[in-house]
């Protein structure tokens, strides 16, 4: 086994050393302190109504999202909420989910066990092409930072998608992983502002947060709420704690404090970056809006495998961006 690296800078996990302690303790406890008795049972599997209500109003705030208690469900991260929706999918006789040509091979992997294909979309420089989805159930997303090339998906290429859904019946999925992180100007509002009754929107803690707070929402179009909330099921149920906990937090402020520091901190980073490429690497340049936790660094043809290689020799993680294309592409 290769030695742990001195620097670890592959993508996915946010900066751990600046979970909110202090305020997340706060939160908890004002949370605890204020839950009345009935909050500590098993409750509503869809999750707490005061969670689903601080969520519905943070995500219209911050997030263009239109949507409503009624139709948020909590889950336990991501590939939980991923989970749900492709068992809606296939309850609905959906074979097909069509996909970035880049991403997360996880995720194709889920959905792959749910018994669904993924058809990687062809990219160009402004993006996914959303042309050209025909048949598919489905179609996944990354809209306003594309996991990992790091474009948003242009305004003509929204209204195909959303055009496409509304006359198909297909649903969007769109994984709004780090949409609160735009460094150079107000970040773009979700794909599902545009049309809520044809996009579902998953978000999570893991990035704005901690990944092992286990908790995400999906915003879900009126019609499938229901069967969204039968397929996760009465006894998949989140820590009641911590929902109350991040609730409090949203309510009281703490998460939008959070938010606003923690953008400031990757923002720096991303600046320290880019200098040290000009500066060192002139030949370089960090590509994608400046946005997220994680860059993309072109090299020549047939360079990456050396280059994460000479990495690793010298305690530095890197991933190469051949491991998020998707087999088929």
């Amino acid at each position: 086994t290769q030695p742990r690296p001195r620097h670890d800078l592959r993508p996915g996990t946010p900066d751990l050393g600046s979970f909110p302690r202090a305020a997340w303790l706060r939160a908890a406890r004002r949370a605890v302190t204020t839950a009345p008795n009935q909050a500590l049972g098993y409750g509503d599997p869809r999750g707490l109504p005061e969670l689903r209500a601080a969520l519905a109003g943070y995500l219209a705030r911050a997030r263009g999202v239109r949507t409503d208690p009624d139709h948020v469900l909590i889950c336990a991260g991501f590939a939980h909420g991923l989970r749900i929706l492709a068992e809606v999918l296939r309850r609905r006789g959906a074979t097909t989910v069509a996909v970035d040509s880049y991403g997360l091979d996880v995720h194709w992997n889920l959905l792959a066990r749910a018994g669904l294909r993924t058809r990687p979309l062809p990219f160009d420089a402004q993006g996914t092409v959303t042309a050209g989805l025909g048949d598919a159930g489905a179609v996944l997303l990354t809209p306003s930072h594309q996991f990992p090339l790091g474009v948003p998906l242009g305004p003509d290429r929204r209204a195909t998608v959303i055009d496409w859904a509304r006359r198909t019946g297909g649903l969007v999925l769109e994984d709004d992983y780090d949409g609160e992180f735009r460094y150079d100007r107000q970040p773009v509002g979700a794909l599902q502002g545009l049309a809520p009754d044809q996009v579902v929107y998953l978000g999570t803690a893991s990035k704005s947060l901690a990944p092992g707070l286990r908790l995400a929402w999906l915003a879900l179009p009126p019609s499938l709420a229901r069967e969204a909330a039968e397929a996760k099921g009465a006894t998949e149920t989140c820590g009641v704690l911590d929902q109350l906990t991040l609730a409090e937090f949203l309510t009281s402020g703490a998460y939008d404090r959070h938010v606003r520091a923690s953008r400031l901190r990757y923002r720096r980073r991303r600046d320290a970056l880019v200098a040290a490429l000009a500066a060192h690497a002139p030949h370089l340049r960090a590509t994608g809006i400046a946005a997220g936790l994680h860059a993309v660094l072109p090299l020549p043809p047939g360079a990456e495998p050396t280059v994460v290689q000479a990495a690793a020799w010298q305690g530095l993680a890197l991933y190469g961006l051949a491991r998020f294309r998707h087999e088929l592409a």
